[in-house]
């Protein structure tokens, strides 16, 4: 008997049988996963990068002919302070300043992309140069977290003229009193009326300012954002009646503020996919800041908790007298519901979290289960990041710099 073959025979057959045993064992210790909710919001962070965002510091939305948008990077920004990742949230504000921000003002271009000569750039040709006020609220925000978690006064810097210019640019007084607009042209756009789209108010974005900003009064543009979400939602607009649910978009009468039903081109009263996100800010005042008034508005929209407790379900589309307008489920819709649902029922939170946002996870992938749309993948993520407690108030008013 060869002595030698035999022991290499049995050292592989061991080797074998090693990685064997270690290989099923490590599939028992897969079955059993310990879930942590900061390792799924930071994997998830990191495909996001890998899928939508490209090296420079551009976020493509590969659903609409890759273009980017001001409400996109602002996105990016949030994220990435929330997760202590300074080296994206850099790359991202030098890319947004240098090809969306004004020359002639502080606000920020809200659609960047190819043109019809194949050439990138702002698409002017889609009103692309115009500012959107919920994506400048948004960087100036993020602006504002950075400085108070990274401790760098140039972030404050680069924040505050984004402040005054959202007031100089974007609010617009009716009857004495400050109205946040859609866009910079409503100023001027129609003498008759201005085009609101109330998910892009941000009470808690405005305490923030009013810090660091006593020309302007940011305390009453907090109370008119009230204000108008809960009449929107009282209002019947372009229905005979209201299911008590906020719309897309409104109009708002120059010299009345009466609010008006905007159903002109793609403007509906619709809770679609703008409306979708005014549960999410209301109900991140009231879980930062305790606001009574924010605890008030989600209360008026008993309409989701009806739909959830009979059907499980809350459609993508609804008509302002809660008709379905579609059938269709979207992951960025439930993720901004869970934070309304987390204020007010937190067991029909558990409940949906489980249903239709847990399941989109994979633990053994470190990822979605299936590709999310750019929206989707970031309402989703915040949806998660409020439920699990992981959306820190940064301000730097709690950090008392």
């Amino acid at each position: 008997m060869n002595y030698r073959i035999l022991g290499i025979t049995l050292i592989v057959a061991s080797v074998v049988i090693l990685s064997f045993v270690s290989y099923r064992n490590s599939l028992k210790s897969r079955e059993p996963i310990v879930f942590s909710p900061k390792t799924m919001l930071a994997s998830l962070w990191n495909d996001y990068k890998r899928e939508y965002m490209e090296a420079e510091g551009r976020t493509v939305d590969k659903q609409r002919n890759s273009v980017t948008t001001s409400e996109g990077q602002s996105y990016a920004m949030l994220r990435a302070v929330w997760l202590d990742d300074k080296e994206t949230f850099d790359i991202v504000w030098d890319w947004t300043k240098e090809n969306l921000q004004h020359e002639n003002d502080a606000l920020f271009s809200w659609l960047y992309g190819e043109d019809e000569d194949g050439n990138m750039g702002i698409l002017i040709s889609q009103g692309g140069q115009n500012s959107a006020s919920d994506a400048d609220t948004d960087i100036a925000h993020a602006l504002l977290f950075a400085y108070s978690r990274w401790r760098d006064p140039e972030y404050l810097e680069e924040a505050l003229p984004i402040i005054n210019d959202i007031w100089d640019r974007e609010v617009v007084m009716i009857r004495g009193r400050p109205y946040l607009a859609a866009n910079d042209l409503e100023k001027t756009r129609s003498p008759e009326s201005i085009v609101i789209n109330p998910s892009y108010f941000s009470p808690y974005a405005y305490r923030v300012f009013g810090y660091f900003d006593d020309q302007h009064n940011w305390d009453a543009l907090i109370s008119t954002s009230y204000e108008v979400i809960q009449q929107s939602m009282r209002e019947g607009l372009d229905r005979d009646r209201s299911a008590m649910i906020p719309p897309d978009w409104i109009l708002m009468n120059r010299r009345t503020g009466r609010i008006m039903p905007a159903n002109t081109g793609t403007l509906t009263t619709n809770y679609s996919y703008d409306a979708m996100r005014i549960p999410f800010r209301i109900a991140l005042d009231y879980i930062w800041n305790n606001e009574p008034r924010a605890k008030e508005t989600l209360a008026m929209m008993d309409f989701f908790q009806k739909e959830w407790m009979n059907n499980e379900v809350i459609y993508a589309n609804y008509a302002h007298d809660g008709s379905v307008y579609s059938t269709y489920e979207a992951p960025g819709h439930y993720g901004a519901i869970v934070a309304y649902f987390s204020v007010l029922d937190p067991q029909m939170a558990d409940a949906l979290y489980e249903k239709k946002l847990k399941v989109l996870y994979s633990p053994d992938e470190n990822g979605w289960r299936g590709s999310l749309s750019y929206y989707d993948d970031n309402w989703a993520w915040f949806g998660l990041a409020i439920y699990h407690n992981l959306l820190p108030n940064l301000s730097p008013i709690v950090a008392q710099i």
